[in-house]
C-alpha cells in the first residue's frame, strides 16, 4: 500500500541521428554513450539503457535526466527514472502502452539489465500513484483502487542519511530466501499461506523471514478495513518497522534510532522504514499541519544526517 512523493523526475529526449544513445544526468554530472538496444557500463545509465531498449526505442536519442527524487533513500528513484523514461517514449511515438504497462516494462528493467529481482510495487506506485491518497495494490492480479490517510494526517518522510549500499544484494537475497520458504511450505508464494502457524516447521532463518511477509500481507488488510483510525494505522506501522528489523532484518541502527524517535513524538501515531533497507528513508503518519514542527524536533535530536523529504 505505497502513496506517491511529490518530488518528480524529468527526462527530455530528441533524436540524434545516430545508432548510439547518449545520456546526460544534469544531478550527478555524468554522461554515458551506448549502443541502440544494448545495455550501458556506467550504473546510473542502466536504468535508461533498459528502459530505451525494452520500451522500444528506434533510433539514437539524446536524454537529458533531472530530478529531485533523493537517490539511495528507498523512495523509488530508480523506478521514477525507469517510468519517466518510457513516458518520454510514448510521448515521442516509439513506444504505446498505458501506464499499467510501462510499470510492467519497468519492472522488467530491473531485472534484465540492473539485476535486481524487485517486485512491482514501487514501479507501479511511480506510474499509477498520485500523492494525496494510498494506493491498494494486489501485486499477483495488479488490481488496485485508492484509499484516502486517515482522517487529520499527512504523512512525513525523513532521509536517515544512511545510503543503502547493501540494498541490491540484500534485496535479490531476501527473494530467493522468501521464494524457498514457499517453496518448502508446497504454495505458489507466501501469501497463499492461510496460517502462520505454519511457518513453525521452516529452518531459520527462512522461518523469520516467511514470517515478515505472512504478517505484513495481514497488515495491510487490517489497515484498510472499516472502521480503521489513524491511532490504529500508526500501531500497524510500527509493528510493520518491527518485522521489518527483526524478521526480515533489512534495518540499521540509525534508521531503528529515527524511527524511535518519530514513534516516541507525542504528534506522531507510527513510523516505519521504507524501500528495500540497509539505511534510506523512514515514513511517519503525523497529526496534519504538524508534520514540519515534528522533522525539526526529531531531526534536532538525531543530527545532521538527517533530513526532511516530504512534505
Amino acid at each position: 500500500m505505497p502513496t506517491a512523493i511529490p518530488q518528480v523526475t524529468t527526462v527530455t529526449v530528441g533524436r540524434n541521428g545516430t545508432a548510439e544513445h547518449h545520456v546526460y544526468a544534469a544531478d550527478l554530472d555524468q554522461h554515458a554513450t551506448f549502443p541502440v538496444g544494448e545495455n550501458a557500463q556506467a550504473p546510473f545509465a542502466r536504468y535508461v539503457a533498459g528502459a530505451l531498449a525494452l520500451g522500444g526505442a528506434t533510433g539514437g536519442l539524446n536524454v537529458h535526466v533531472t530530478s529531485n527524487v533523493p537517490m539511495g533513500a528507498g523512495l523509488s528513484s530508480s523506478a521514477a527514472l525507469e517510468v519517466a523514461v518510457l513516458r518520454a517514449l510514448r510521448l515521442l511515438g516509439d513506444l504505446t502502452a498505458d501506464d499499467e504497462r510501462i510499470a510492467l516494462i519497468a519492472q522488467r528493467v530491473e531485472h534484465d539489465y540492473v539485476g535486481v529481482q524487485c517486485g512491482i510495487m514501487d514501479q507501479m506506485a511511480s506510474s499509477v500513484a498520485d500523492e494525496h491518497t494510498l494506493l491498494l495494490l494486489d501485486t499477483r492480479s495488479l488490481e488496485r483502487r485508492t484509499l484516502p490517510l486517515p482522517a487529520g494526517t499527512q504523512v512525513l518522510v525523513l532521509d536517515s542519511g544512511v545510503p543503502r549500499q547493501l540494498a541490491e544484494s540484500g534485496y535479490n537475497e531476501r527473494r530467493a530466501q522468501v521464494e524457498e520458504a514457499a517453496r518448502l511450505l508446497g504454495v505458489p508464494q507466501l501469501r497463499d499461506v492461510t496460517d502462520v502457524a505454519a511457518l513453525d516447521a521452516l529452518p531459520s532463518p527462512l522461518r523469520e523471514r516467511a514470517r515478515h511477509v505472512v504478517t505484513e500481507n495481514a497488515r495491510v488488510l487490517a489497515a484498510v478495513e472499516d472502521g480503521v483510525d489513524e491511532v490504529r494505522f500508526g500501531t500497524l506501522m510500527n509493528a510493520s518497522h518491527a518485522s521489518l528489523r527483526d524478521d526480515y532484518a533489512v534495518s540499521h541502527p540509525r534508521v531503528d534510532e529515527l524511527v524511535a524517535a518519530l514513534q516516541g513524538h507525542p504528534r506522531v501515531y507510527g513510523a516505519r522504514m521504507t524501500g528495500a533497507g540497509f539505511g534510506g528513508a523512514v515514513v511517519a503518519l503525523v497529526r496534519d499541519g504538524h508534520a514540519g514542527a515534528v522533522a525539526q524536533a526529531v531531526l534536532a535530536d538525531y543530527g545532521p544526517q538527517g533530513r526532511q523529504v516530504v512534505p
